[in-house]
């Protein structure tokens, strides 16, 4: 069929075509049928999506990646993409070879699947999960596929959480730490998947996080290190396609978690890895027996790249630090770096830089190097490498002016602090997209309470949104207080 295209706009990265339903009728073309578009240079394929109002019959709309399709082309039916077959065959619970794998990958690179079909991929993945070897051929996949950073020093740092917990936002003070103590630690993180705050969500709180790799490897001439968001760099870029399925239903399954995060690191030109899994009631793995499985696999597909990984167990159960979204956690941290903060911040931050300077065969103390000022001299400036002012202060960043505390309605002992509500709560509040929107925690589990004491904090940046927090607040008890009888009771 010869049509006239038309660029389109509609906010999609899919290669969209959009055909009148009249040209779809002659055509024999459904909603997310493939066409196969004919033009002067060249043939390209995109998704059908059928319309009666944005194109006239005789026009085909292209979207943005396909803009640079013009004038008068010839549609054809094509057909599905193979990798669609072994996206079913992974619905039905069929392991998948590592060749079925590279061609999901490489369809999704590509754009080759609808939304649809990604959920499809997702959901599967995450109803049935990935076999030990589909583990390790979806990661070397993913990081074959995108640009690859690498680097002068033998020994390149780095560390990843898997979430979970409130507040946990070690990365920025560990990078300061390690990279003080002379080793090279290029950090590229993600964005929030789950969580109200990504380390790149709250970085850029301080200072910019997009950069070319040019830009990255000079900031990390100057300081070390960086802390900046990876999907701008273009490592591991099918990852960031999957995040993006997974983030409307909060789902992370262990294979694709593993995936996801060891093909980031190996297309970062990372040797030496530190791995947090915190495990408890309400964080991500709720079992120290499922957190020792997932550190297992993480060694053994770690071994499989030839990367050095080392997992560090850590209870999860409580918040770590007191602020939950991207700038109470940035305020947390600078806090830490300048000698005060949260304890728990402080600790856990302090415990998993030791273990990395000593993965990487590094003498010297977290501790003296942290105490000393050394730690936040480097934030500094790294904050400023990065386009950020390096004179900021943790006083200086404020939360959203939107705010409501809420209170004991009894006295009593708090039994529990439950990071997945709070999470939750911090992200009805408007974290991560509204940066100053989050959570201010008050009380730990085991403290002693009178009626009336604050609780937690809810900050927002829009009325409305404080409202909407506050309706699920209703609903939900993110810290139990309990009376001190019962309180015994509970811990038996």
């Amino acid at each position: 069929m010869q049509l006239e295209t038309t660029t389109v706009d509609i906010g999609t990265s899919r290669p969209l075509v959009l055909l009148n339903t009249v040209d779809a009728d002659e055509l024999g073309a459904h909603p997310l049928d493939r066409v196969r578009i004919e033009h002067d240079d060249g043939t390209a394929t995109g998704i059908v999506k059928r319309t009666d109002e944005l194109v006239e019959a005789g026009s085909v709309g292209v979207t943005e990646p396909l803009h640079h399709v013009r004038g008068t082309v010839n549609v054809t039916l094509a057909g599905a993409p193979q990798s669609v077959r072994y996206v079913r065959k992974k619905l039905d619970d069929v392991e998948l070879e590592a060749s079925e794998l590279e061609t999901i990958v490489r369809d999704i690179h590509e754009n080759r699947l609808s939304d649809v079909e990604l959920s499809a991929y997702v959901s599967s993945v995450y109803t049935n999960g990935l076999s030990l070897e589909e583990t390790k051929h979806l990661t070397e996949a993913m990081s074959g596929v995108g640009q690859r950073l690498s680097w002068e020093s033998p020994v390149v740092a780095d560390k990843h959480s898997i979430g979970g917990v409130a507040g946990n936002c070690v990365t920025p003070i560990m990078v300061a730490i390690v990279t003080a103590a002379g080793l090279t630690m290029p950090k590229t993180s993600s964005r929030a998947v789950t969580s109200p705050a990504g380390t790149a969500d709250v970085m850029e709180v301080l200072c910019d996080v997009e950069f070319t790799i040019a830009e990255i490897e000079s900031i990390v001439t100057e300081t070390n290190g960086c802390l900046v968001w990876g999907g701008g760099v273009d490592l591991s870029p099918v990852d960031d396609e999957i995040i993006r399925a997974e983030n409307p239903l909060s789902i992370d399954p262990p294979g694709q978690l593993i995936a996801s995060v060891l093909s980031k690191k190996r297309s970062a030109g990372s040797t030496h890895i530190v791995i947090d899994i915190p495990y408890g009631e309400g964080a991500k793995v709720e079992s120290l027996v499922a957190a020792r499985e997932l550190a297992d696999d993480f060694k053994r597909v770690g071994d499989h790249l030839e990367v050095d990984v080392s997992c560090a167990i850590t209870h999860g159960t409580d918040p770590i630090g007191r602020g939950v979204g991207p700038a109470l956690e940035a305020r947390d941290v600078l806090a830490v770096l300048e000698g005060e903060g949260p304890e728990s911040l402080r600790l856990k931050s302090l415990r998993l830089a030791d273990m990395l300077l000593t993965h990487c065969g590094v003498d010297a103390s977290a501790t003296d190097i942290l105490e000393s000022g050394q730690a936040l001299e480097r934030f500094r400036r790294i904050i400023a490498a990065q386009g950020g002012d390096p004179e900021i202060k943790s006083d200086d960043l404020e939360p959203g002016a939107e705010s409501t505390t809420i209170r004991a309605d009894r006295s009593g002992v708090v039994t529990r602090v439950d990071n997945r509500q709070l999470c939750d709560l911090a992200r009805r509040a408007g974290a991560p997209l509204d940066s100053r929107a989050g959570i201010v925690i008050h009380q730990t589990a085991t403290n002693q309470i009178e009626t009336g004491y604050p609780l937690y904090t809810i900050h927002a940046e829009t009325p409305a949104k404080l409202t909407e927090a506050e309706r699920l607040a209703d609903r939900l008890e993110p810290i139990r207080v309990r009376s001190k009888a019962d309180a015994l009771v509970e811990r038996r």
